[in-house]
């Protein structure tokens, strides 16, 4: 991250924050994620249940499922999570389809395509998936090279005490962000949350994934071992896809609590307005 400044106004210092191959790499990763998020709801809704283990089918148990149930003279839609049932009518295993209802894993506004197409979801899947993982290359290959990702993302020591993350969370938790100097670099849970995406969910996603693949099996049949069998890579694909998910929400969060235009433009053009602390 360069912090070079461009001049001063009204108390605030223009930072350049984002090179070009960052901010880029970031919107391709937001269109590749849109996109497979939504084909992968579609590939799910083929068959709304995960399992853990070898096998899964109708009758074996799952971990987690959906379908849309009699009641009395109407339908509803379930969710079974474990022992627990929830009614999910409406959102999950029933909802609307062209002004009906029907049974549906998850409903059409949040599939790719809308309507129930498992070939054309897996297409888009599998087209957008190499695309994310290449651009995951790209970044990572930039990341090294440049230094980007020990100069900007790797903690230091002191960061790593008991002490200074006590600090963050609690000015998280208060919404204070850092301003003047502070606010020239990622603080730590930044950091962590950052290399936590980039090196254990984004490669635990890609590996489930691979691990779905019959063709890929041939090629590496111990991904089978590691992660127990093909139903249960599913689910962790699932279960890692739906974190990824959380980690959006809350960055989609704080970057609206801490400024949406600052953060915007420093993602589009680079250029990023920090404050100064009284006495700079």
């Amino acid at each position: 991250m360069a912090t070079i400044d461009t001049g001063t106004k009204t108390g605030r210092t223009l930072i350049y924050r984002h090179s070009l191959a960052v901010r880029l790499s970031h919107w391709v990763n937001l269109l590749c994620l849109t996109v497979l998020l939504m084909s992968g709801l579609q590939i799910f809704n083929a068959h709304p249940a995960l399992y853990w283990g070898q096998y899964g089918a109708d009758n074996d148990p799952s971990f987690i499922s959906m379908e849309a149930v009699d009641d009395g003279n109407q339908a509803k839609g379930v969710t079974h999570v474990g022992s627990f049932t929830l009614d999910t009518t409406g959102l999950l295993g029933l909802s609307n389809v062209n002004g009906e209802a029907a049974a549906r894993g998850f409903p059409s506004w949040l599939t790719l395509p809308s309507y129930q197409d498992l070939s054309a979801g897996r297409r888009w899947h599998f087209f957008f998936a190499w695309l994310f993982v290449l651009n995951g290359l790209v970044y990572l290959a930039y990341g090294l090279i440049s230094r980007h990702l020990r100069r900007d993302l790797a903690p230091a020591g002191k960061e790593l005490t008991l002490a200074h993350l006590g600090h963050e969370v609690a000015n998280h938790a208060r919404l204070r962000f850092p301003k003047g100097a502070e606010a020239r670099h990622y603080n730590t849970l930044q950091k962590l949350t950052y290399l936590a995406v980039i090196f254990l969910l984004l490669p635990l996603m890609i590996a489930t994934g691979l691990t779905m693949s019959p063709g890929f099996n041939a090629v590496a049949p111990w991904l089978l071992d590691i992660f127990g069998g093909r139903q249960s890579a599913r689910t962790l694909h699932f279960l890692t896809a739906f974190s990824l998910v959380a980690f959006v929400v809350v960055h989609v969060a704080m970057v609206i609590v801490s400024g949406v235009f600052n953060n915007l433009r420093s993602m589009i053009t680079g250029y990023y307005a920090i404050e100064q602390e009284d006495g700079q």
